[in-house]
């Protein structure tokens, strides 16, 4: 079965996700503000969930329209062709968000749509009542300016979780976005990469699964796996298939951070990503960087300091590390702050800047070539 298909991101991130479907040989690929489309059958479907290291989402788009009434969103629901996806027995939650629309009641909407599919469904399957004893197909709808588009969850969980990150160990930086910073430093496993505020080492165990070209979803699971409609041997393939692409070298990535707890968890973290013989972790103060390379990345997401007290803290640590990386030749620096002084704290401005989200906070990703 042939399916649109779009991939959900931050914004200023739609480049780089369109960029990976282009060598995953995905075909049909464009982008929009924050969406990422592609055409494919089940084998893509479960090659973007497997292999995508920066989108949040596999999305399948049943169909887009404009919507101002309860009327025409009912109607244009019902129009679209949900038995292609959704079986007898499956289970059809609605979410989602309605963002500058006529219609702004989300949950006025979640139970429009809701109807519309059941009538839909009631039309082609000739029964009046849906168990939805079954496999999950989540409908999501999104309304931004009058126009919705309503899709289906393919991969539960955003493809962030990986599983080599305990739900309980919260970090300020999520594996898609640190991926996303690798990615845009070009680091792809021959120079010397290092982290020095590493945290809980998301960003050089993403380093370490980009030097490898580990496909990060190798070892979790995926909604549409339980599709009937999508053969196992279709998820067997694609895994096998990305397990052949790997790449095995030496490769030099160091974490480092100044809190000993920090690094202990990075280091089980590492252990459990399969990446702990190829990922190393030391405590060290940033505000002492001293490392010689002859030739270097550095990607790194410090404390921005959302507070007063924080910021002044920040700051510290900006002009400390600021002082000692110039004192140290050869790295690029690619490094992710909200705040907006750092150029003039860390003590020069930056070559180049990337406006990010993390999360909800818009940040700059300051880039520094020599």
């Amino acid at each position: 079965m042939e399916y649109k298909m779009c991939v959900p991101c931050l914004l200023g991130l739609e480049g780089p996700i369109a960029d990976e479907l282009r060598r995953l040989e995905i075909p049909g690929v464009a982008s929009e503000n924050g969406r990422v489309y592609f055409t494919g059958s089940d084998a893509e479907l479960a090659r973007a969930n497997i292999c995508l290291r920066i989108g949040e989402r596999v999305l399948i788009e049943l169909g887009t329209f404009e919507a101002r009434s309860f009327d025409e969103l009912f109607e244009g629901t019902k129009a679209l062709p949900w038995e292609r996806i959704i079986p007898k027995d499956g289970a059809f939650p609605v979410k989602g968000y309605s963002l500058n629309s006529q219609l702004f009641s989300v949950s006025d909407c979640q139970k429009i749509i809701k109807k519309a599919v059941v009538e839909r469904l009631k039309s082609v399957y000739h029964i009046d009542w849906f168990q939805e004893s079954g496999a999950l197909y989540q409908i999501q709808f999104s309304i931004m300016k009058d126009r919705v588009s309503l899709c289906i969850d393919t991969s539960g969980d955003g493809l962030h979780k990986r599983g080599y990150r305990p739900a309980h160990n919260a970090a300020p930086l999520k594996e898609t976005m640190a991926a996303a910073m690798v990615t845009l430093s070009r680091y792809r496993g021959r120079d010397d990469f290092c982290d020095p505020f590493c945290g809980s080492g998301t960003i050089p165990i993403e380093a370490a699964l980009i030097a490898k070209n580990r496909a990060p979803g190798l070892d979790r699971g995926f909604t549409a796996q339980s599709w009937q409609s999508i053969p196992q041997s279709v998820w067997e393939d694609e895994r096998e298939r990305a397990r052949a692409r790997e790449y095995h070298g030496e490769y030099r990535i160091l974490g480092s951070d100044i809190d000993p707890k920090a690094v202990a968890i990075a280091r089980e973290n590492a252990e459990r990503a399969g990446v702990s013989d190829t990922v190393r972790f030391e405590v060290a103060d940033a505000m002492r960087f001293d490392r010689e390379t002859a030739r270097g990345v550095i990607v790194t997401n410090p404390p921005y300091g959302e507070r007063i007290l924080e910021k002044q803290v920040a700051e510290t640590l900006y002009r400390g590390f600021g002082k000692a990386l110039s004192a140290c030749p050869n790295w690029q620096l690619y490094l992710l702050s909200s705040h907006t002084e750092f150029e003039r704290c860390f003590g020069r401005p930056a070559d180049k800047k990337r406006k990010l989200y993390n999360g909800m906070i818009k940040c700059d990703l300051y880039m520094y070539f020599k």
